[in-house]
């Protein structure tokens, strides 16, 4: 039995298949452990997450931003963007279930017994392993319930960008969902610049990449993430694996075997 850790897919069902026939995937014996963003800009959306939902019993998934802006745009609370191939997925007659089936999906996954904790973007400095799981568990109980409308309706937005325990409502709900599926560049203090989206070496004045912080408190956790393609597959930081090599992009579709930490890619075509 092994596990595979897989960046995001976006839609990619051609590259997924070839990834999964070089780690000689058995969904028998083996996990998938997918890091967000299983869906939107690449051409097959629809096919995959049809696929993913057949083998449900064997992966694990952590919710990305494209795969709650699916949802947000199903419920009318956003409309489609001019880059978003999600027409086929919402006219599908199965697209019901494929909603809710993602609603009941995590922000963070943490399995003591791998040592490794996956989100879609990152954990902030500022909160540790125990912190990060109970905030994550804020959203994914609204996302489960008839509140996920209202939560849907104020979950875009910039604002608040720095945490403060004393948030309440869609303001904190909506900063827990960025910390987790939107950030990239951040202050030791976890104030969130949510605009550039370049390499690392690109941090605006005052910023850095989230996970370049000495006393980050989950500095001791390996951590996986998605959403950062401009990263290349790289962070320069022994416990941080960065798992979007930009397939959607034409770059690779890249998965991390967790037992012994052995990379695996396929190329992507533009």
């Amino acid at each position: 039995m092994a596990t595979y850790a897989i960046g995001d897919i976006q839609g990619c069902f051609e590259p997924l298949q070839c990834l999964l026939n070089e780690i000689e995937f058995n969904p028998l014996n083996d996990r998938l452990w997918l890091a967000g963003d299983l869906i939107n800009r690449g051409p097959d959306t629809l096919e995959t997450i049809r696929f993913l939902y057949r083998m449900r019993d064997s992966i694990t998934i952590v919710l990305g931003n494209h795969d709650l802006h699916f949802i947000a745009v199903y419920y009318g609370l956003r409309k489609l963007g001019k880059n978003d191939t999600l027409d086929e997925l919402l006219s599908a007659p199965d697209c019901a279930d494929l909603v809710y089936w993602l609603r009941q999906q995590k922000l963070v996954h943490h399995d003591p017994a791998l040592n490794f904790t996956m989100v879609h973007a990152g954990i902030p400095p500022q909160w540790d392993l125990s912190e990060a799981l109970a905030h994550a568990h804020e959203v994914e109980s609204v996302l489960q319930t008839d509140r996920i409308e209202s939560f849907l309706a104020g979950m875009y937005g910039n604002l608040p960008s720095r945490w403060d325990n004393n948030l309440t409502g869609v303001d904190r709900l909506r900063l827990i969902t960025n910390y987790f599926t939107r950030m990239r560049f951040c202050t030791a203090d976890g104030e969130l610049e949510l605009q550039t989206k370049e390499s690392a070496d690109a941090a605006p004045i005052g910023f850095a990449p989230w996970f370049s912080f000495s006393e980050r408190k989950t500095a001791q956790q390996k951590v996986l993430f998605g959403h950062w393609a401009a990263l290349g597959g790289r962070t320069d930081e022994g416990n941080i694996y960065a798992l979007d090599t930009g397939c959607v992009w034409g770059g690779s579709l890249t998965a991390l075997r967790l037992e012994d930490e052995r990379w695996f890619a396929c190329n992507c075509l533009a």
